[in-house]
């Protein structure tokens, strides 16, 4: 086997600034789970409590593990896998953390599989909504395009296609001519088209009922799953625990304060979920739908409010070019850890990395595709009682979500807040005295608590 694991740090390679790292790690946090997940899921916990207890979980529980991810892949330099290796070794640590690499590299491999699936979509309603199909469509019709959508197999494996196409593209042009440059478009264009969404919420009609909404807290409308769906969501919503800080840590130049960036990507992150909101909200109540819809709210509710008003071909066009967006500055940042580590262990270009990587995640993403339809009575571990019922979709997002996701991020508190030594990581992460200290209090019990919490109830 061809290996060059050699560190990134002393490579050509690095991100030419700051600025440039904070965009990409920030683009890999806002994705789809900003866009699509946050708004639905604060709908079905009530609003405004549900935000508090979110913004609490995101710098308790979220930034101290982005913070640690960043850190280890930086000091490493390498792909997750080699890194984590390279860690244990100067660390004299027990190889066992190595587990944490591969568990990285796993999952953000098997992320994109399924996250691909549903960027598709975003392609296919920015087709929907410019060609004007919500136009004057009632409820039937618009569900019953999204029912179309998914029970064809052929429509939704040429648009999962088309995605990886893109994402493979991007990330095969390397850090400064591929992900760099991308992001450097791809983030201002995303706040741009958010706020131009905003704007347009604003003249719904509905616009203080939605602040209300969403910046009023009700406790009573808060359960005890709401606060671990928020616990669980600050996790998801950051991308850590799955190599993708690792990886992008690994090209991040030593004079970076990893903690001042890594609020500044925390700030951005939360700042677009709640724009989300704001430009989400307004429509559903003007439209006197249930902010509370589900997974359907962006690819049912919103559609027909698009339908219903002035300009909603035009917004809902643009609405979903917002989407994809999101979902492409996520998927690169995925297929990134696996494109390192094909090139360090099989000693191949970043080209036929980027290729090779990709085909077998969309080769994979073929379940996902068949899971709404062909398969969608097909339960590989239905004999399992916790997982009875789930297809080849349900357990992918079960496996990475409720799973490789928290234990990759508690692994990482525990690893740097116990197993690293002490010397020298302040410096690494750029705090000092009783900032230190405090940071670290936090990484070594409150966020494993937190994760682990959360970890337990999606396993019960």
């Amino acid at each position: 086997m061809s290996q060059n694991t050699q560190p990134h740090q002393q490579a050509n390679n690095l991100w030419s600034s700051k600025l440039a790292f904070t965009l990409a790690a920030a683009g890999s946090a806002v994705g789809l789970g900003n866009i699509w997940k946050f708004p639905y899921i604060t709908g079905e916990n009530g609003g405004g409590a549900f935000v508090l207890i979110y913004l609490a979980c995101i710098f308790l529980i979220g930034v101290p593990v982005l913070v640690a991810e960043t850190m280890i892949g930086r000091k490493g330099g390498q792909s997750p896998v080699a890194t984590m290796r390279t860690l244990t070794r100067s660390e004299g640590t027990s190889r066992g953390w190595q587990a944490i690499g591969w568990n990285g590299v796993i999952a953000s491999f098997l992320v994109l599989s399924f996250y691909a699936v549903i960027g598709g979509w975003a392609l296919v309603y920015i087709g929907k909504a410019a060609l004007g199909l919500f136009t004057g469509a009632d409820a039937e019709v618009i569900g019953g395009q999204f029912g179309n959508l998914l029970a064809n197999p052929w429509e939704l494996l040429l648009w999962h296609s088309v995605f990886m196409a893109i994402v493979v593209f991007i990330v095969s042009r390397g850090i400064r001519s591929g992900l760099e440059k991308a992001v450097n478009l791809l983030m201002p264009l995303l706040f741009l088209l958010l706020i131009a969404m905003v704007f347009y919420a604003m003249t719904s009609g509905s616009f203080g009922q939605a602040v209300s909404f969403m910046f009023s807290p009700d406790f009573s409308k808060l359960t005890t799953a709401g606060v671990l769906t928020a616990l669980g969501h600050a996790a998801f919503t950051l991308s850590i625990g799955i190599g993708v800080l690792m990886a992008y840590g690994s090209y991040l130049p030593k004079s970076v304060n990893i903690a001042k960036t890594a609020m500044t990507i925390a700030v951005l992150d939360t700042g677009v979920a709640l724009l989300a909101g704001l430009a989400i909200f307004p429509l559903v109540f003007a439209n006197n739908l249930e902010p509370g819809a589900g997974p359907g709210l962006i690819f049912v509710t919103l559609p027909l409010a698009f339908g219903q008003m002035s300009g909603g071909a035009l917004f809902g066009t643009v609405f979903f070019a917002l989407l994809l967006v999101a979902a492409i500055t996520s998927a690169i940042s995925m297929l990134e850890p696996v494109v390192e580590w094909l090139e360090e262990h099989k000693g191949i270009s970043r080209v036929k990395s980027a290729i090779g990587g990709g085909f077998a995640i969309w080769f994979i993403g073929i379940g996902t595709v068949l899971s709404f339809n062909i398969w969608g009575d097909v339960h590989p571990l239905g004999f399992i009682s916790f997982l009875e019922g789930k297809t080849v979709f349900d357990l992918l997002d079960f496996l990475v979500s409720n799973l490789m996701m928290p234990l990759g991020g508690l692994a990482i508190a525990l690893f740097a807040g116990w197993a690293m030594k002490r010397e020298g990581l302040a410096s690494d992460i750029g705090l000092k005295g009783g900032s230190f200290r405090a940071f670290m209090f936090v990484l070594r019990f409150v966020t494993p608590a937190g994760i682990g919490i959360v970890f337990l109830y999606n396993l019960v």
